[in-house]
Parts: structure tokens; C-alpha cells; sequence
């Protein structure tokens, strides 16, 4: 059985019962109604009865006029502007607020309510009409999702990079660490070797002027301290292990670049230390002889450890 009012044939056709009953109270007939509901179904219920109760105020001189009841007598109204034609003044109240037009007459004409078939045409319409429009919202739905999407790995790989810089930052500060503690503590065994050397040649000499004294010779001469080789004098040669530093040529592509680092300093130190001071990104170090390659392998090995001692000349890749 097809609905008797316009109320029923808005429920029957999905709306929910509090907007479509005041769809109906608002425009006075289904036909406004179709048009209110569409353009309002973005707007919350909460919204919709707070300004429909508003416009009902007694005291505004532009509150509507109740919708029209069952047995009252409807009067034709037409826009003077557009020439469109409404059953109730509320319709034609509709129309003022959505239109804009202000200029309105009475007419003998009384408009008669849609038939069964109009109404059908007029529901499959608003059909149609929210289904594009649901599409469209999907499809945007859709493109902002893709969007928030990038932002969120774009945002991630930011903090990724950051965390990856600090940690590579503190990797340097403990090899540095490091470095500073081998240098002392072979320094305080130096210092403890001398000693022990010192303390050693005081002894011996104590007791040869001893033995001298008994028998009676002269005090023997003690011998002169080795001289310190000069850069103006012949320097001789000594073994790679001997060296505490070693002299680094570095051929980037911005210039070369001439470093001294402890024999112990590690190549990704080396790579590190590159970086801050020129801004280089070293992937692999190339020696052309001999002949070798020093890739991410072999940055945790020393330079002593790579045989880059007392210098090298490396190409930066």
C-alpha cells in the first residue's frame, strides 16, 4: 500500500523520522521538502530543529508560518522573480531563503499535489542526486586519505632521518671517547714505563759508584742523553708500528683535503670527520697503490689495522 502522506512517503524512503517531520513542518509539502532534505543533509538534526525553533519566534518579523493542516484551505503563491508557484507560504518562505528572491504574489491558481507517479520521479531524482553526490565525496574521501597518507610517511622518514643523524652523531662522540681514553692510558703506561726505566738506570749507576768507591777508581761518566732528531738533521727510519698518527690526503670532489688522525682512529671516523668539514658523503675509500678498495666493510677497522700508516693518499667515492 503506498504511503498517505508526505511525512510517510519520506520515511518510506529512508530519511529518519525527526528530519523528515520537519522537513514537512518547515516547507508545508513534499515537494519542498525533497528540496530542503537535499540541502541540509550535511547539517546536523541538533542544528536543523535549533534554527527551525528560532525562525518560529513570535517575536521575528520574518519567523514562517506554521505548515498547512489537514482540512485548511491552501492559497497559491508566486515568485515574482522567477515565476516559480508554492501551495503554502512556507514553501514560499523556502524558496526566499534559498533563492534570495524577495518579491511575492497570491494566486487563484491552487496547485495540486503531486501524484503518485511525480512523486516516484521526484524520489528516484533525489536517488540519483545523493548517489553522485556520495560518489564525489567518496572520491575526495579517497584523494584526502592519499594525501594524509603522504604527509604520514613523509613525516616518519623526517624523523627517521633525524634519529639516524643522532645516533650517527653519538657513535662519534663514543668512538671519540674512546680514542681519548686508548691515547691516555698509553700515555700513563709510557709515563710508568720511563719511570720504571729511570729508577732502573739511578740504581745501576748507584751501584757502580759504589763498587768504584771500593775500589778505588774514579766514578764512571754517566752517558749522554740520545739527541732528538730534528726536521734539519737526517730523521731515521722506523717501523709502521712506531707511528701514533698518520697523514691523510683525501681527493674529494670539491678538493682535496690533507688530515692528520691517531693510527687508531677507525675509517668511518675518518668518513664522519669528512663529512662535518666538508660536507662530503663518503661511501668507499680508493687506494691507487697498491691497489685497494675500502668500503663499508672495512669502516670499522683502524687505519693501523689497514695499513694506512705513517700516510696515505685515498680517493674519496
Amino acid at each position: 500500500m503506498a504511503p498517505s502522506t508526505d511525512y510517510d512517503v519520506l520515511v518510506d524512503m529512508g530519511f529518519d523520522n525527526e528530519r523528515a517531520a520537519l522537513a514537512v513542518k518547515k516547507t508545508g509539502g513534499l515537494q519542498g521538502a525533497l528540496e530542503w532534505l537535499e540541502e541540509t543533509q550535511d547539517k546536523p538534526l541538533e542544528e536543523l530543529v535549533g534554527s527551525s525553533a528560532s525562525n518560529l519566534d513570535e517575536d521575528d518579523p520574518n519567523a514562517e508560518p506554521p505548515a498547512l493542516k489537514i482540512g485548511e484551505e491552501a492559497h497559491s503563491l508566486v515568485c515574482a522573480d522567477c515565476g516559480k508557484k508554492f501551495r503554502s507560504e512556507a514553501q514560499a518562505s523556502f524558496h526566499g531563503e534559498k533563492s534570495g528572491h524577495l518579491n511575492f504574489e497570491e494566486s487563484t491558481e491552487e496547485i495540486a499535489p503531486l501524484t503518485e507517479e511525480e512523486k516516484k520521479a521526484k524520489l528516484a531524482e533525489l536517488r540519483e542526486k545523493l548517489a553522485a553526490k556520495r560518489s564525489t565525496m567518496s572520491e575526495q574521501d579517497k584523494i584526502d586519505k592519499k594525501k594524509n597518507e603522504d604527509i604520514r610517511k613523509k613525516s616518519t622518514k623526517e624523523t627517521q632521518d633525524i634519529k639516524e643523524d643522532l645516533q650517527k652523531k653519538e657513535q662519534i662522540k663514543e668512538a671519540a671517547a674512546k680514542r681519548r681514553e686508548k691515547v691516555a692510558e698509553i700515555a700513563a703506561k709510557e709515563k710508568i714505563r720511563a719511570k720504571i726505566a729511570a729508577d732502573k738506570e739511578e740504581r745501576r749507576l748507584k751501584a757502580e759508584k759504589e763498587k768504584a768507591a771500593r775500589d778505588g777508581r774514579a766514578p764512571p761518566v754517566p752517558a749522554a742523553a740520545s739527541p732528538v732528531a730534528t726536521t734539519s738533521g737526517p730523521i731515521s727510519s722506523k717501523p709502521a708500528s712506531a707511528y701514533t698518527e698518520t697523514r691523510l690526503r683525501l681527493q674529494t670532489t670539491n678538493g682535496n683535503v690533507q688530515k692528520s688522525f691517531p693510527v687508531d682512529t677507525t675509517l668511518f671516523e675518518v668518513a664522519a670527520a669528512l663529512g662535518a668539514e666538508s660536507g662530503v658523503e663518503a661511501q668507499s675509500f680508493v687506494q691507487n697503490y697498491p691497489k685497494k678498495v675500502f668500503d663499508q666493510i672495512d669502516f670499522g677497522q683502524t687505519l693501523k689495522e689497514l695499513g694506512l700508516v705513517p700516510s696515505a693518499s685515498l680517493i674519496v667515492r
